[in-house]
């Protein structure tokens, strides 16, 4: 029998967006370290996914949001992540199912990572133990 019936496409895909996972969490407990920022771009009509109503309008199908000097309230969880960012000048909470993140990026270390977008969150690849953690907040 030919195939990969154990889907390791599934678990390199799960053990990346664990990387991403965990990158988040640390930032969450400790804020970025040195010129460390992330670019995340995500699917703004995927399942779980939580913007404003015209945020939604304006990124339709894709998002790309930049953590860098002004986020708060990064919270990370096992399937997710949530942040407060200002747009116009105007605090918006956003939360991102890892399954619906398409790239994640560190340019400050040229580290980057493509992720084959789930197309359902029962086909979405396991993003490995994340622990929720308490808010905090960057300023």
């Amino acid at each position: 029998m030919t195939g990969d019936l154990l889907r390791y496409d599934r678990m390199v895909e799960g053990a990346m967006r664990g990387v991403m996972a965990e990158a988040l969490r640390r930032v969450a407990a400790g804020g970025l370290p040195g010129d460390h920022h992330f670019y995340i771009v995500f699917r703004t009509a995927y399942p779980g996914v939580g913007i404003g109503a015209e945020l939604k309008a304006r990124h339709p199908a894709e998002m790309t949001i930049i953590l860098q000097h002004q986020f708060w309230d990064l919270e990370v969880g096992r399937d997710g992540f949530s942040v407060m960012l200002s747009f116009g000048g105007v605090p918006q909470r956003l939360t991102v199912p890892f399954a619906a993140v398409t790239a994640f990026a560190d340019p400050s270390v040229k580290f980057g990572l493509q992720f084959q977008a789930a197309e359902t969150p029962e086909t979405a690849p396991p993003a490995g133990e994340v622990v929720a953690l308490d808010k905090f907040r960057k300023s």
